[in-house]
């Protein structure tokens, strides 16, 4: 479980740190952050996203989440709502509370209930499990342009 929940780069890590492939440092890419309890869900998207060119920080249930809100710097949130300590929907509150301007996936497997009360604390999307790798990719690109012109304006 380590290894997925360490800050993960498609141009590498050192201590969590960016560094330079082949002597040239890379353009400024991306940082996802990910909150999800399901391990096997979790890694997937850690490899289907750095394999896209992000850098994803990952944790691993609602508390380690929230703490990790305040300390580490990112893009995009994508966050479960049915988690062990704090639910996501407790995430994205949090999350729009502070950080207002960083979009947040919220994503479900327990249907419509959790769906509504993450739509209520205003999740950018919440979409349900399981997530096509492509389809959420798509959403990540619109969400962070959208962000990137709210930002300039």
């Amino acid at each position: 479980m380590t290894a997925v929940s360490r800050r993960q780069s498609a141009v590498g890590t050192d201590n969590g740190e960016r560094i330079a492939v082949n002597g040239y440092h890379m353009a400024e890419s991306k940082t996802i952050f990910i909150i999800e309890d399901d391990a096997d869900v979790l890694s997937i998207m850690v490899k289907h996203l750095t394999r896209e060119g992000y850098e994803v920080i990952t944790a691993v249930d609602g508390m380690e989440g929230l703490k990790k809100l305040e300390t580490e710097n990112y893009d995009l949130v994508i966050t479960d709502i049915v988690m062990p300590y704090v639910s996501g929907v407790g995430v994205v509150s949090a999350m729009k509370e502070k950080k207002p301007h960083i979009p947040v996936i919220a994503i479900t497997g327990f249907g419509k209930e959790p769906e509504a009360a993450a739509m209520e604390k205003k999740a950018d999307l919440v979409l349900a499990k399981p997530v096509r790798m492509a389809l959420l990719k798509d959403h990540i690109e619109t969400l962070l342009s959208r962000s990137k012109g709210e930002k300039t304006s």
